[in-house]
């Protein structure tokens, strides 16, 4: 069933920046009724100017996500497009990582996404059509080091989608993954500040965690994969062609860096990708290990 893009209403969360910002722009001045959300509505209120109408939408709220699904319901009938955008990362040695920050990384990442799926799908079902967008990433396929918690809510993503595909195509409604690979937004700054408390104290995680705030806030600014990098509207342009598209795919690869290594992990047995991550990262203990044997008799 093919709708016309002006009548094609479309919520966006996470819209304060990066990915979120990027669709809610490109889609408003392709014609589309967006409603651009986030936390802090204040955040997006200069969307407004592009034609995006702005809702306050906390996703780990649920009278929140309520109220703001309902705004839309009493004015348009139904959500036709959701986009779920909102996420962050939380990065850390899963030994050190809290039950409460795992949990909260799961609120947004996980727990969010799916409550919203459930409160647009009635009235997509209505209306025969709908098209669910939810944004993974290639750290949905494949894991690196110090991000157990990041990488664990996107498998989730992952999963969830693919259930739900199956289970709601026979109403009209398209299911679709999106994963970026690096993007250059206010991701890596946050991921590394989600470290500060471990990088502070006494770990026997200490260097491998310096090792992966490096390398998490290195990788996005130089060396080889920063240049197979992208901006924001790389992945607009991409959950813009997802909506429009008559039959869209199940995934969407967004960059040259997601494609390289997400076709790196799938020729690798497990053993082959740990030497390769190996090669990148220090390995707590057996780096430790190494360098106490090889230092000299009464170094401190």
């Amino acid at each position: 069933m093919a709708k016309a893009i002006e009548s094609m209403v479309v919520l966006i969360t996470g819209c304060s920046s990066g990915i979120g910002r990027a669709t809610a722009l490109r889609l408003a001045k392709a014609g589309y009724t967006v409603y651009a959300t986030a936390r802090r509505v204040e955040s997006i209120r200069d969307l407004q100017a592009v034609g995006c109408n702005t809702l306050a939408l906390d996703v780990t709220n649920d009278t929140s996500m309520q109220q703001a699904v309902q705004t839309i319901e009493a004015e348009h009938g139904a959500v036709d497009v959701l986009i779920n955008n909102a996420g962050y990362s939380e990065s850390g040695a899963v030994e050190e990582l809290s039950s409460e920050r795992l949990r909260r990384q799961f609120e947004t990442n996980v727990f969010g996404v799916h409550r919203l799926i459930q409160l647009v799908l009635p009235g997509m079902r209505d209306k025969g059509f709908g098209k669910i967008v939810n944004l993974s990433s290639m750290g949905g396929r494949l894991t690196f080091p110090g991000g157990g918690a990041y990488h664990a809510s996107k498998y989730a993503i992952e999963a969830l989608s693919d259930a739900l595909r199956f289970e709601v195509r026979g109403f009209g409604i398209d299911v679709v993954l999106v994963e970026p690979g690096l993007i250059r937004t206010g991701f890596s700054e946050a991921a590394v500040g989600s470290m500060t408390e471990a990088l502070a104290k006494p770990s026997p995680y200490g260097d491998f965690n310096q090792a992966v705030a490096l390398a998490t806030k290195e990788v996005y600014e130089k060396g080889v994969f920063s240049k197979l990098g992208g901006d924001p509207d790389d992945v607009a342009r991409i959950i813009e062609h997802a909506i429009t598209a008559r039959r869209p795919r199940a995934r969407y690869a967004v960059t040259a860096s997601a494609k390289v290594l997400l076709a790196q992990r799938a020729m690798m047995p497990d053993w082959a990708w740990d030497a390769f991550l190996r090669a990148q990262f220090p390995q707590p203990g057996h780096d430790a290990a190494k360098s106490d044997a090889r230092a000299p008799a009464g170094a401190s």
